[in-house]
């Protein structure tokens, strides 16, 4: 079969000849079901058949090609012994083993007195070199087919080598002509292929095996061409034209006077960023991204005055309750002398109250709810949504946060708010339809939190310190060791630290592991927020978001377990106040290079968006926490830190090529990029 069209790119895979029902259903465990899937699935490495071996130079184990001729065949009358074809040359003889194959079968393939070709891994057995099972036997005149560098895919149980190289060949050795949506300009001064060579190059020659060749750049570049194309569809839907918001700021100006703080210079600029889009004929679509405790909280409060003040509704919507809890206590301080109506919504508000608010906010009596993913339930009608403000955004998928926002239409704004840092390379690729805005200020009160780190051999010095700071009336985190996946293990570790500490400390303690539920956590952590204990042991269920005024020391073991990210996402709950702020990493013996680099970055740095950039060089993009959630775009070939030239290349790029979109359809196609696009908020 030819393929002669560019459309068969992406038929079905059982399109192609030898691939059948069967072969099907085992392509698909590997994701293959469109041609495209089988050029997208590169090599890894490479089997070497190159070389005839001579049969006395043949080692155990090994691969090897060899040319012999066939001089016997065995089938053995016994049940369960193998058959067996003996075969020489003038360097010596090898035994052919099968076991469970047809005679006939056999005897076609293995003709007596011809010579072939055979391949395969190298075994001995009763002073005989053999072949089990070989990849390959063909005649000697197919032998330049046999004799290559054959690439080696990842393959799963019910495909070998021999057949799946046989369908990818089809298409690799008649891949159609494609008109490449590059400018050939382009591609020669940035040394790039065009596609169809580099497809070619990909799976014929070590290139695809190099995520740093100049092959493998040209895919990566188009896939995240391919993304930020598809951002800026979605930044288009999104800044469709809405009615004008014309408050004159009043209310937002009689908090900012009536505070007990400066805003800082970074917390003016982002709110002066957030009024010009509120104001503006397009909708708002913004990610206020501040280090913890930087103050984005009240910025997004600010907003909410002036969307209430110009008559719209607006909802704040964060991913559990405790921290949703955190947003009703403080803006019911912060509107204490007005009358806007507030209230709070979660999965656990008593039904006769839920009625009531659902009533309530369709009529318009609610001016601000707050509540956690009950705010995008079906039933939720609001009167005049106006702005709609999500918390730790990356904790919710794309849908459930365009439920939220579609509940306003056409004149809802969104705000979306996160605490953990992210590099400049990722915001390109997860938030290329958004507006940036970020807090790098910490409050002028605000002291740098002292970072020690200490082996955990020593922990018997730390107990002085401990009680020191009970003494001062300061409260205490204390993170066990990260055991994923094991609800077990966590509660383990967790319960064998608290009982050691209880006994230095009685009364003083509490504990939360994985075991717990929803609720039980927050009991115990509503405990410790009325410090009723002075010493919570934890795992990271407390590292983003909940906010302890009280808590002033951290204290977290196996650190070096741990990202920097995370490690200053955990250190970020203490010092939230206006006392002095203390971070004690506990680490064993015998720390890696890099585990002693992530200590000393972290002990010299408060700066959460160096400390980013440093996390994501040394751990690499597939590990950064926090953005393995649903609804975040990822990559198959792209990696932010490896590629970051060609982010920002492909940055410039689109910017300039956006214009001739459907030249871009098949890059759309190739990289599944076009059903995103309606994913995201309408």
């Amino acid at each position: 079969m030819v393929l002669i069209k560019k459309n068969i790119i992406f038929s079905d895979v059982n399109k192609l000849r030898g691939v059948g029902k069967q072969l099907s259903k085992y392509l698909k465990i590997k994701r293959i079901e469109k041609v495209k899937d089988l050029l997208l699935n590169l090599p890894y490495s490479e089997t070497d058949r190159s070389k005839i071996t001579d049969l006395d130079k043949l080692e155990i184990g090994k691969i090897h090609t060899i040319r012999v001729k066939i001089k016997k065949i065995y089938f053995p009358r016994i049940r369960n012994l193998p058959n067996k074809i003996l075969c020489e040359n003038a360097t010596g003889k090898i035994e052919i083993i099968y076991f469970n194959s047809r005679e006939g079968y056999l005897r076609k393939l293995y003709k007596i007195g011809e010579i072939v070709i055979i391949s395969g891994k190298v075994s001995y057995f009763n002073k005989n070199y053999q072949i089990t099972n070989p990849d390959y036997v063909t005649p000697l005149e197919k032998e330049n087919y046999v004799k290559q560098k054959i690439p080696k895919y990842s393959l799963t149980k019910g495909i070998n080598e021999k057949k799946y190289r046989a369908i990818s060949e089809q298409i690799l050795n008649n891949l159609p002509d494609v008109e490449d949506w590059h400018d050939i300009h382009f591609l020669k001064k940035n040394n790039f292929f065009n596609w169809k060579e580099n497809i070619i190059s990909l799976h014929k020659t070590k290139e695809g095996q190099n995520n740093r060749s100049q092959s493998y750049k040209r895919l990566v570049f188009d896939e995240i061409c391919a993304n930020f194309l598809v951002l800026s569809k979605s930044r288009k839907k999104i800044k469709s034209r809405k009615k004008n918001k014309l408050f004159k700021s009043i209310l937002s100006n009689k908090i900012i006077n009536q505070l007990p703080f400066t805003l800082t210079t970074s917390q003016k600029k982002v709110f002066n960023e957030i009024n010009l889009d509120l104001k503006s004929k397009t909708r708002m679509f913004r990610i206020i991204q501040g280090d913890v405790g930087s103050g984005k909280t009240i910025v997004s409060l600010l907003a909410v005055a002036n969307a209430i003040e110009d008559n719209y509704q607006c909802a704040i919507m964060a991913p559990t309750e405790i921290l949703a809890k955190q947003h009703f206590e403080l803006s019911k301080k912060i509107f204490m002398n007005t009358n806007l109506k507030i209230e709070f919504l979660t999965g656990k508000t008593e039904n006769s109250k839920r009625r009531k608010i659902i009533s309530d906010l369709e009529n318009g009596n609610i001016n601000l709810i707050i509540g956690t993913h009950s705010l995008f339930q079906k039933k939720i009608k609001f009167m005049n949504l106006g702005l709609a403000i999500i918390d730790e955004q990356h904790k919710f998928g794309v849908r459930q946060r365009s439920e939220l926002a579609k509940k306003g239409g056409a004149n809802c704004d969104v705000l979306l708010m996160s605490a953990t840092p992210i590099p400049r390379t990722m915001i390109m690729s997860l938030y290329g339809d958004m507006d940036i805005s970020k807090i790098t200020e910490k409050p002028k009160n605000r002291k740098k939190i002292i970072t020690l780190s200490k082996p955990e051999k020593k922990i018997n010095e730390l107990w002085l310190f401990l009680k020191k700071q009970i003494d001062n009336d300061n409260q205490i985190f204390w993170v066990c060791p990260l055991i994923e996946d094991s609800v077990h293990l966590d509660f383990s570790s967790v319960k064998k630290k608290y009982e050691l500490i209880n006994k230095k400390f009685p009364n003083k303690v509490g504990f939360i592991h994985g075991a717990l539920n929803k609720d039980e956590k927050e009991i115990i952590l509503k405990r410790f927020f009325k410090k009723e204990i002075y010493i919570l042991v934890t795992t990271t269920v407390i590292e983003v978001g909940i906010d302890f005024p009280n808590a002033n020391l951290i204290v977290i073991e196996n650190a070096n377990k741990f990202g920097l990210a995370q490690l200053h996402q955990l250190r970020g709950r203490v010092g939230r106040g206006n006392k002095q702020g203390h971070c004690i990493l506990l680490f064993k013996d015998g720390l890696s290079k890099k585990a002693v680099k992530r200590i000393k970055i972290l002990k010299e740095s408060n700066d959460g968006f160096f400390i980013a950039e440093k996390d994501m060089e040394l751990r690499g993009f597939g590990d950064i926490i926090g953005f393995q959630q649903s609804g975040i775009k990822h990559f198959r070939f792209a990696d932010p830190v490896i590629h970051k030239d060609l982010f920002e290349l492909a940055e410039k790029y689109i910017n300039k090529e956006v214009k001739n979109e459907k030249k871009f359809t098949f890059l759309l196609k190739l990289f599944d990029r076009a059903e995103i696009i309606n994913q995201n908020i309408d």
